[in-house]
Parts: C-alpha cells; sequence; structure tokens
C-alpha cells in the first residue's frame, strides 16, 4: 500500500511560478524512479519530468528550461518548480513513484492529480 499525496497547484496568470510537491507513506523498503505527468482535457497523459533516486533528471522538450524536478529522498518528497507558465501548460498534473515493497515486488504509483491552470 503506497499513497502519493500531491499539493501545490492552483490558478496562475502566464509568465507566473508554481511549485508542486508530491509525498510518499505507507508501506514500501524503497523509492525508484520519480516523477511528473500531465493531461489536458481531450488529450493523452504525457510524460512532464523523471529523476532517479541519484538524481538524474529527464525532461519534455516542451518544458526545458522552464521546469525544474527535484526530490528528498529523506522525507520521500517529489518537487516540480514550474516557472515562466504558459496557457498550454494547463492540465491535470499527476505524480509518480516506482517502489520496491517489503515483499520485494516492485510496482507503480499514482497520485490522484491536481489542477494548474494558467490564464490571464
Amino acid at each position: 500500500q503506497v499513497q502519493l499525496v500531491e499539493s501545490g497547484g492552483g490558478l496562475v496568470q502566464p509568465g507566473g511560478s508554481l511549485r508542486l510537491s508530491c509525498a510518499a507513506s505507507g508501506s514500501f523498503s524503497s523509492i525508484g524512479l520519480m516523477g511528473w505527468y500531465r493531461q489536458a482535457p481531450g488529450k493523452q497523459r504525457e510524460l512532464v519530468a523523471t529523476i532517479t533516486s541519484y538524481r538524474t533528471t529527464n525532461y519534455a522538450d516542451s518544458v526545458k528550461g522552464r521546469f525544474i524536478i527535484s526530490r528528498d529522498n529523506a522525507r520521500n518528497t517529489v518537487f516540480l518548480q514550474m516557472n515562466s507558465l504558459k496557457p498550454e501548460d494547463t492540465a491535470v498534473y499527476y505524480c509518480n513513484a516506482t517502489t520496491r515493497g517489503r515483499d520485494g515486488l516492485g510496482s507503480t504509483n499514482w497520485g490522484q492529480g491536481t489542477q494548474v491552470t494558467v490564464s490571464s
């Protein structure tokens, strides 16, 4: 049982910034890859950014230079700093984490999503 709780979404004007947080809790031995995905109405869910346990990062081309992903392994938390936001960034943002359970099995877990709206 793994729970991912997200926070930080909301309404922001174009050019503004938001910082999303996602904390993992429950029964697991370790957390591997963590990341953020987003889905706009009528669109497929797409990868935004990922970060490994060693803090190697990967970004979608659409957010490179504007977003920064980071993690705090001691608190099982991943962050997404979003700068220079554009209306096309409007979407539901989902947190993802791959975990190893106490039974030794791996699993991929999703948060419930948080709404980010960029509008003037």
